[in-house]
């Protein structure tokens, strides 16, 4: 079973009434399952017409004390790139090589953006659109859910 199937059953666990999917083959075994709906009261507000995020550059990671952040307005067009699994986020291939993609950098549909583990297989994601990257929402080495948002992208 490869990744697109994998990524195929997830969907339709989510878009589906069934809680529990369970395929074994010879070499294989594989059980997704639902999880409990968590119920919350929302509110309704007016939508904005801009978004704005905090974006840290590498020199204002560690701000001196009374230095104020950077806010940066993103245009209300960007796109989300989100995650096609669980796993563990990581920027690069391996802790000696550089990021995938910065802030600021230009991608193309199908250019690998991150990667994603699960059950000790490192997953390349690519990127799902042409665009500049705004702003990484994950942290390195830390855990994702499916289609957790990952990155924003404005089209280009």
């Amino acid at each position: 079973m490869n990744l697109k199937e994998i990524q195929t059953l997830i969907r339709f666990i989510s878009s589906s009434k069934v809680d529990e999917v369970s395929i074994e083959k010879k070499d294989f075994k594989i059980t997704i399952k639902r999880n409990e709906p968590v119920y919350t009261q929302a509110i309704s507000a007016p939508a904005p017409q801009h978004q704005t995020f905090l974006v840290e550059t590498p020199a204002q990671a560690t701000p001196a004390a009374g230095t104020p952040a950077t806010l940066v307005e993103v245009p209300s067009t960007t796109l989300e790139i989100k995650s096609p699994m669980i796993g563990t986020f990581y920027r690069k291939s391996s802790p000696d090589k550089p990021v995938f993609v910065e802030v600021g950098d230009i991608v193309e549909k199908g250019q690998v953006i991150c990667i994603i583990e699960a059950m000790k297989l490192f997953n390349e994601i690519e990127s799902e659109v042409s665009g500049k990257i705004v702003k990484v929402l994950v942290d390195d080495s830390k855990p994702v859910e499916y289609d957790q948002p990952l990155f924003l992208v404005e089209p280009v």
